[in-house]
């Protein structure tokens, strides 16, 4: 939706066309996380995960935190998501693949839930590029509200996934 959002550099839109990385930024979202946790996680491998985990860095969609003790006397090191990627806008970067890194995060992640404990809508509409534009930006008053709201003690977490795309069906495409 990009309302009231910077650009991102080139560097910013490669790091968040990733499933993965998207998946990861979640996971760290509300608790600070070690790439073994992350890596677990995802049931992906380590050296993966560490890949990713620091390319996130890189771009400060992730910061590290103060490392801690770990099993038999290493040192872990936990990562926490900045919410940075909230303030930035990657369609106009030139950097192909981000709508589908979305898409596909949300997928991996909708596989792992409980289909009827979830909730879906469906809604045709039909718009002038004025009234797309209005529920655009009526959508993205709701979710930076959302956003900006303190997480009460004991929340359960939920995640909110829309697309608002062209129905090329009923338009008599295929």
């Amino acid at each position: 939706m990009g309302i009231n959002r910077r650009p991102a550099t080139e560097a910013e839109a490669r790091a968040l066309a990733s499933s993965v990385r998207l998946r990861i930024l979640r996971l760290c979202l509300d608790q600070a996380l070690t790439n073994k946790e992350i890596a677990d996680r995802l049931g992906a491998n380590p050296a993966t995960t560490l890949h990713h985990v620091r390319k996130l860095v890189e771009t400060a969609f992730l910061t590290a935190e103060p490392s801690r003790p770990g099993p038999r006397g290493s040192t872990e090191i936990p990562y926490r998501a900045t919410g940075k990627s909230w303030e930035m806008d990657v369609s106009e970067s030139g950097v192909s693949g981000s709508n589908a890194a979305i898409l596909d995060a949300f997928l991996e992640e909708v596989r792992l839930v409980d289909i009827e404990e979830s909730s879906f809508t469906r809604l045709g509409l039909r718009l002038t590029a004025e009234g797309h534009a209005e529920l655009q930006r009526r959508l993205q008053e709701v979710f930076d509200e959302y956003r900006d709201r303190q997480p009460p003690p004991g929340g359960e977490a939920y995640s909110l996934f829309v697309a608002l795309h062209r129905d090329v069906t009923r338009d008599g495409h295929p």
